[in-house]
């Protein structure tokens, strides 16, 4: 069942102009600026209390707040993931997200790509996560039901609409579902983590790339077909980028901050640098730079998730006031201008550009308001992809397992409704 529908534009209307909103997003699409969000929350320690001034809350009950619950492994943090804590949100008041552990996602998917502490800064960075509980089990016993509604006063546990399999073929949210205080969301189409294992060990498995004259990658024909056939199969609309963003824009003396990039694989260095771009002002835009930017500057492997699906990643963060789809790579004294922007920041830790004739932050550092930021963490997609290389035997069992149960689930489902 699909419990999304139109009435979230209806219930938003008293905070922003459905008819601005797709203005907007009609100039984000033709690669102009878009949407503008706030939802600054505080990152306490676990289990976290995130308090959430977006314009996505709502309040469901008079005088009692509804709690929602949704957990997951949430490794390789991609937009579905956002979507569907997008989705269960608006299903309560206050959203609490359990982190499957390590030991968990061990034993029942593979091996994980992403650290607790990683998927923990991913989760808690989302501008819809209320509260986290880590270390949350990978099935919903009756047990763990229980603390839920007791301690941590849950009204309903949340999934998607694809399968939860146990090892031994089971449904993960049996329990739930037996104490009828289960809901399902739709699950987001054309992305999944399996998916972007793939499309990692696709375009950087084969160590024999022949190097251009330029300097840039140019792999083998039989390659390239290798990987547009593990391309997205995201399509993009007006609808889904309005539903990740919040209509604020900048107050008249707001100090303006701006930080680009690719954001390529969204990941936990990603979250934290954002985050204290975020800190040295009002409000925070960022530049997200188009496929054929990354490409040129890191090379034909790159990006891996093209430009909407990074867009909609950083959207979803908490820290994030505003994009620019499709960002320049050099920053212009004009840009500069229309944006009203005070300061051009930078982390210390980036991906190299392939290109280094021309500084990109020239014009900023001419005029005195570039700032570079020591990056809280040393994570960056390069060290993702090669975690996944380094372990491709485990993630390529890992996803053939999961492709197995699925199907089995699937003609079970098929054979029971007697189609």
């Amino acid at each position: 069942m699909d419990y999304e529908n139109n009435n979230w534009i209806w219930e938003r209307v008293n905070y922003y102009p459905y008819v601005f909103g797709c203005f907007m997003v009609t100039a984000a699409l033709l690669g102009l600026s878009t949407s503008f969000f706030g939802g600054i929350g505080v990152h306490l320690p676990l289990p976290c209390s995130l308090s959430n001034f977006g314009i996505f809350h709502t309040k469901k009950s008079g005088t009692r707040r509804i709690r929602v619950y949704m957990d997951g492994c949430f490794d390789l943090m991609h937009y579905g993931h956002a979507n569907a804590l997008r989705q269960a949100k608006a299903l309560g008041d206050e959203l609490v997200v359990g982190l499957v552990s390590d030991e968990e996602i061990l034993a029942n998917k593979g091996p994980p790509v992403l650290s607790m502490e990683e998927r923990l800064a991913l989760v808690s960075g989302l501008k819809w996560v209320d509260e986290v509980i880590t270390e949350a089990p990978y099935a919903i016993t009756e047990e763990f039901l229980n603390r839920l509604f007791h301690e941590y006063k849950i009204d309903y546990v949340i999934h998607g609409d694809d399968p939860c399999l146990l090892p031994d073929g089971t449904d993960a949210y049996a329990a739930a579902k037996k104490a009828g205080r289960y809901k399902q969301i739709k699950r987001t189409e054309g992305v999944s983590s399996t998916d972007i294992v793939g499309r990692i060990m696709t375009s950087l498995r084969d160590p024999k790339v022949c190097e251009g004259h330029n300097g840039t990658d140019e792999k083998p024909r039989a390659e390239n077909q290798s990987k547009r056939s593990h391309m997205s199969q995201f399509l993009p609309t007006s609808r889904r980028i309005v539903q990740f963003s919040d209509g604020k824009a900048p107050g008249p003396n707001a100090r303006v901050v701006y930080i680009d990039g690719a954001f390529d694989l969204f990941h936990a260095g990603h979250v934290e640098i954002l985050k204290r771009a975020r800190e040295l002002g009002d409000f925070l835009l960022v530049g997200i730079h188009s496929d054929k930017t990354v490409s040129e500057h890191r090379g034909n492997r790159y990006p891996i998730m093209h430009l909407h699906e990074r867009s909609l990643s950083v959207l979803a963060c908490r820290h994030v006031d505003e994009v620019i789809i499709g960002a320049p790579w050099q920053i212009a004294k004009d840009m500069i201008t229309t944006f009203n922007i005070s300061a051009v920041v930078h982390g210390t830790v980036a991906e190299k550009s392939l290109h280094s004739k021309s500084d990109p932050y020239k014009v900023p550092m001419s005029m005195g308001i570039f700032h570079l930021l020591k990056s809280p963490k040393d994570i960056t997609t390069t060290s993702v992809a090669q975690r996944i290389m380094a372990n491709h035997e485990a993630y390529i069992k890992r996803n053939a397992k999961k492709a197995l149960s699925e199907q089995r689930y699937y003609e079970e489902k098929k054979y029971v409704s007697g189609e």
